[in-house]
């Protein structure tokens, strides 16, 4: 396995980019969720919050999983090393 310094500075972009996109992806959706839903108990309160913190874990965990991944990527092409 190949690790250049272009392929790791590239992954390194990536997650930078994945924690930047995160902020205004995550209140897009926080926005809408609260928007959708009506008056709730506070059990039903409770678990909408659950829910909206582990949407919060895996937006950014994707996030940077792909990005991070295609920077590494992207950086191992821009580095002269082969793509496969």
């Amino acid at each position: 396995m190949d690790y250049s310094l272009p392929a790791w500075l590239g992954g390194l972009a990536g997650t930078i980019l994945a924690v930047a996109v995160y902020t205004p992806a995550i209140r897009i959706v926080e926005r809408r969720l609260r928007a959708q839903r009506g008056p709730q108990s506070l059990e039903q309160r409770a678990a909408f919050e659950l829910r909206l913190s582990t949407i919060r874990r895996l937006t950014l965990a994707v996030a940077i999983a792909v990005l991070a991944a295609l920077g590494y990527w992207i950086g191992k092409l821009a580095g002269g090393s082969s793509a496969g």
